[in-house]
């Protein structure tokens, strides 16, 4: 008689087998993690074989596993690739993109835009916050995809642009004269440092005037003339200029926009909102390819 593999265990076990523990899987799945080792279980004992070695640390394929392991992903892939050719519209549920926030505009609205129009049931679940945490959730499995501003990149990771840092203040404002120089940065700020050894090594003296876990401080604070900022070329926020300082200040660093998309989890979904990211940095016009259903990163 003939036996029939379950889809949905088969891509919990490619999540873990990728993931490399159930934990993170079942944060990319949106699943608990009882749920997920209830599949494998399950499908374990459909085939009479063990697939998962759980006396590591990292759980990982055993040979029987690693054997499945072809197999699963390439019914997997045409399981997708037969959704997306018949019908997009028909694949539902969730993603989680994770954007600084100092970069979500111009490019990510114009993305969202294009997606929900082509996935029209699946929900983006946009997270805005700085690019220390959003590797942080990245890694625990709370994110699909991530954005991040970074001086380099790590591993699994794909630079789509690079930009150089600029002084922002307020229009036709002053601060920049000051010296010590007022600078205004979020706690967190993963430039703040960097600007801070360029000017030590100018040596120009300076002084933490803002020092807030809030971005509209910052903004209020540079736009009243009160410090000056740093952001990435084009990400000017309103009520701010950049500053024409004829060689007053140092020049600054040229800063990469990375893209991670979770490996453990693909789906045309996911490849296709990435793909979308990647054409916005490139300056591409934001569309869809229709002719090519199980899109590839």
């Amino acid at each position: 008689m003939a036996r029939n593999l379950d889809l949905t265990a088969l891509r919990s076990f490619v999540a873990i087998a990728d993931a490399g523990g159930v934990t993170r899987a079942a944060g990319f799945l949106n699943l608990t993690q009882s749920a997920v080792s209830m599949q494998i279980r399950r499908l374990e004992d459909s085939l009479g074989v063990e697939l998962l070695d759980r006396s590591a640390r990292k759980v990982a394929p055993t040979a029987a596993g690693e054997h499945m392991l072809s197999y699963a992903r390439r019914m997997l892939a045409l399981n997708d690739e037969v959704y997306g050719l018949l019908n997009r519209a028909q694949y539902e549920g969730e993603l989680t993109l994770g954007v600084p926030h100092d970069i979500v505009y111009p490019a990510i609205p114009q993305v969202l835009q294009r997606f929900a129009a082509d996935f029209p049931k699946v929900k983006v679940r946009l997270l805005s916050s700085f690019t220390r945490i959003l590797k942080e959730q990245f890694a625990r499995g709370e994110c699909n995809l991530i954005v991040t501003t970074e001086d380099s990149v790590d591993a699994g990771g794909e630079t789509l642009t690079d930009l150089p840092l600029i002084w922002v203040g307020a229009p036709g404002g002053q601060a920049w004269r000051q010296r010590p120089l007022p600078l205004a940065y979020e706690q967190r700020c993963i430039f703040r440092q960097g600007v801070q050894e360029r000017l030590d090594a100018a040596g120009v003296r300076w002084v933490l005037a803002v020092d807030s876990d809030n971005t509209r401080t910052v903004e209020a604070t540079v736009s009243a003339d009160l410090a000056v900022h740093t952001v990435l070329e084009g990400s000017e926020p309103r009520h701010v200029e950049r500053i024409n300082h004829g060689g007053a200040l140092p020049d600054l660093a040229r800063m990469k926009i990375n893209l991670y998309a979770a490996s453990a989890v693909r789906s045309p979904a996911v490849d296709a909102l990435a793909r979308l990211i990647r054409q916005a940095y490139a300056g591409k016009p934001v569309k869809a390819d229709r002719a090519e259903p199980a899109l590839q990163s």
